[in-house]
């Protein structure tokens, strides 16, 4: 058979039909749907008009896909049951009568494998339905590879020997990359006294071991207390995740778990209980300072890894009591792992906020594989380093990292530079030319401003990525290449999609794992550590002694917004060294930049209305209760309301509970 860029691939028809379900409920259009996948060699499982009808195919047919209609009959619509299949593992596309910035956005909340707009053509259908099985598949080939990665880490500390404690900290660091933390909990199930260890994240390769006496002082509570409180807290059975409006029900359950959440800042959390000989439960406990950190992808990874746990666990912890006294409670990472320093190599990339921990994690998640990277952010973030970084940790190191600026290819040369000509192609072509991507094949190909290529060059663009092969002008055959799509822009690509100027089919070829980097205005903490850094690059190259930054100078460019981000700050340090003659920065003019940035000089007033109000003052009564909703000294007492009418009030003013 054909595929949707009409190349023929007789392996489909060697491989079972996958099986697609159609829910629409527009006759016409849900049968010319049924047609243009049956003439391709789909299984249409059969067509439903609702939600309801959905759930029971569904459930009896188990199909590979869902093409998935908005608007539905019935109850509920193609977004409710968009999420439903997402729990599932199920894969599905949306079709809607129209691609606007609102629906998009409703979309993307799902996380759909594809997106087409009616009226659809065959080939629209078809080139989705590829990405979209292609997307699965990588994203099911990544699961297993971090399965099997952490699982042969995990064999790697059992044979290292360690002690208990340093081995708990190695575990740490290398199941963050997979799930992250900034507190992790471990430690038996004991009804008498609490003797969990914590590791408290302290940034990016340094860890604190935190025992009971070291969370005592903490806490500012006695280990009398801590006991106490421990004693009268419930402990789950089974895997759960705690976010949101569970996490505050949670703490009256479990009150152990909200002296670790106020001290710490956590928003979130996650158990994962796992059974050691003599049924005894051993708990690992992941808590994040972020919303909604967790998902039922994390409790899967961590299922897979059920047996290596245990065997750790039983290897290592051997039934000795553990004593961290405070001499070695904090144990830095350079300590015992200066290999994992080599691994994670993140070059260029300076930061320890919780932001750049997460991108981190990304970084050292994706490299390994060979799964296109979109990399999302203002201009001036550092993408390019982000693609530098995923190429120097992935198994094509030692090949070629090609990188293009899509908006600087003029239109009239862009497929010669990308893919290359013959000799006498064309008027002027006195030589062959070898193009990017051949010059990448066995390496990664960086794509940097994709959101300002042409739409012509989209269209070849994508058929490299569905192919694997280019053709050079004046060819007369394709060429196979292995490369690595490593995107990035500045721009919001649903908002390109909508408006017509971005292809949605490449839109998803692209976004199979997207990061998003951080605007420096996101990432405050980080701006000193920047400044330092440029300080001390600068005054090197300019032969100087290392100035230092004056407390004024410092909160200067602390409370600027950098606009130009880190491009900005690096532009100003170095105009800075060159204007300070002395040993001291008394001061940074910021003028040149707020003259190119007027909207940064000063914030205007605004008035808020009176849901703003409203909700910034449940806000302020939920932190001052802990997160506390009914009963004595609750938020809906304090408020004079019944607490269901505070609950529907906090759902509908959207408000994230943040407890301090």
């Amino acid at each position: 058979m054909k595929t949707a860029s009409g190349y023929t691939d007789n392996s489909l028809e060697m491989t079972p039909k996958k099986r697609i379900l159609i829910v629409e409920d527009q006759f016409i259009e849900a049968h010319d749907l049924q047609l243009i996948l049956e003439k391709a060699n789909y299984e249409v499982t059969g067509i439903v008009r609702s939600v309801d009808q959905a759930l029971e195919q569904i459930e009896f047919e188990k199909p590979d896909l869902v093409f998935l209609d908005i608007m539905l009959r019935g109850t509920g619509n193609g977004i409710d049951l968009a999420h439903i299949l997402k729990e599932k593992h199920i894969a599905f596309i949306f079709v809607s009568a129209n691609s606007s910035k609102k629906i998009l956005d409703q979309a993307k909340t799902t996380e759909p494998y594809g997106f087409i707009v009616k009226p659809f053509r065959d080939q629209d259908v078809l080139t989705t339905l590829e990405i979209a099985f292609y997307r699965k598949q990588y994203s099911l080939e990544s699961q297993l590879k971090q399965q099997l990665l952490m699982q042969h880490e995990i064999i790697e500390i059992i044979d290292s020997k360690l002690k208990w404690e340093e081995a708990l900290l190695l575990l740490g660091k290398k199941i963050q990359t997979f799930i992250p933390f900034d507190y992790l909990e471990v430690g038996f199930a004991n009804s008498t006294y609490y003797d969990n260890l914590g590791i408290m994240r302290k940034n990016q390769d340094d860890y604190q071991i935190i025992n009971a006496a070291r969370l005592s002082k903490i806490a500012d509570i006695s280990i009398v207390e801590l006991n106490e409180t421990y004693q009268k807290s419930k402990t789950d059975t089974a895997p759960i995740i705690y976010s949101e409006e569970n996490l505050i029900n949670s703490f009256q359950a479990a009150p152990i778990k909200s002296i670790i959440a106020h001290n710490f800042g956590i928003k979130s959390y996650l158990v994962f209980p796992v059974t050691v000989s003599s049924l005894q439960r051993f708990y690992f406990t992941f808590y994040s300072r972020n919303f909604n950190m967790y998902s039922d992808e994390n409790l899967k990874l961590l299922s897979g890894l059920e047996n290596s746990l245990i065997q750790f666990i039983t290897k290592l912890y051997s039934g000795e009591i553990i004593k961290t006294t405070e001499n070695n409670s904090q144990i830095s990472s350079q300590k015992n792992t200066k290999s994992e320093k080599t691994v994670l190599n993140c070059e260029g990339i300076i930061g320890n906020s919780t932001h750049m921990m997460t991108v981190f994690n990304y970084i050292r998640k994706v490299a390994p594989s060979d799964t296109s990277v979109l990399v999302l952010g203002e201009s001036g973030t550092g993408k390019e380093k982000i693609a530098q970084n995923i190429h120097a940790l992935s198994p094509r190191k030692d090949q070629p990292l090609v990188i293009i600026n899509c908006g600087a290819i003029p239109e009239n040369l862009a497929e010669s530079l990308l893919f290359g000509h013959e000799k006498g192609a064309f008027t002027g072509a006195l030589d062959k030319r070898i193009g990017k991507f051949e010059l990448a094949d066995g390496g990664t190909i960086f794509l940097d401003e994709i959101g300002e290529m042409p739409l012509e060059l989209q269209v070849k663009l994508l058929r490299v990525l569905q192919e694997r092969e280019i053709e050079r002008i004046g060819g007369k055959s394709p060429i196979k290449v292995d490369v690595r799509i490593i995107a990035a822009t500045n721009k919001n690509l649903e908002e390109e999609v909508a408006a017509g100027r971005f292809r949605m089919d490449l839109y998803y070829r692209l976004h199979v794992f997207p990061i998003m980097v951080p605007p420096l205005r996101k990432r405050k903490d980080d701006i000193s550590i920047l400044a330092e850094h440029f300080i001390n690059l600068y005054s090197g190259k300019m032969n100087r002694k290392v100035p230092a930054l004056s407390e004024n100078a410092l909160q200067t460019i602390l409370n600027y917004n950098w606009p130009g981000n880190i491009r900005e700050l690096e532009h100003v340090i170095q105009r800075t060294l060159l204007l300070t003659d002395g040993n001291v920065i008394k001061d940074i003019e910021l003028s040149m930049s707020s003259k190119i940035h007027p909207e940064q000089t000063a914030e205007s007033f605004s008035i808020k209305t009176i849901l703003e109000n409203e909700r910034d003052y449940i806000l302020y009564i939920l932190k001052k209760c802990n997160g506390k909703i009914s009963g004595a000294g609750g938020a809906a007492e304090i408020l004079d309301i019944h607490p269901s009418t505070l609950n529907s009030k906090i759902k509908k003013l959207e408000i994230k509970r943040e407890i301090n």
